[in-house]
């Protein structure tokens, strides 16, 4: 399953600037775990966790059950850049 597309349909309409959005996989010792990191400009950022995390605790929820389908242990973790003009 391509992780990385599931998160880009799903969270490319929260965020203002869904071009600058970077997700990369983060190895792992235990091939079952899959570790994502979600990096978006600080506004997008904050849209992405939301108001005490219910959006990133959604978005991590849905890749945990996608994880499932395949035996796979899916984590999800946000940050966030300054873009300098």
């Amino acid at each position: 399953m391509n992780y990385t597309s599931l998160i880009h349909t799903i969270i490319d309409g929260f965020v203002s600037n869904p071009d600058t959005i970077l997700i990369r996989e983060i190895p792992q010792e235990n091939p079952r775990d899959i570790t994502l990191l979600v990096v978006a400009q600080n506004e997008d950022t904050a849209r992405l966790i939301g108001k005490k995390g219910c959006v990133a605790n959604s978005i991590r929820e849905i890749l945990a059950v996608a994880g499932k389908l395949e035996n796979k242990r899916v984590h999800v973790k946000f940050e966030s850049f300054d873009q300098k003009d």
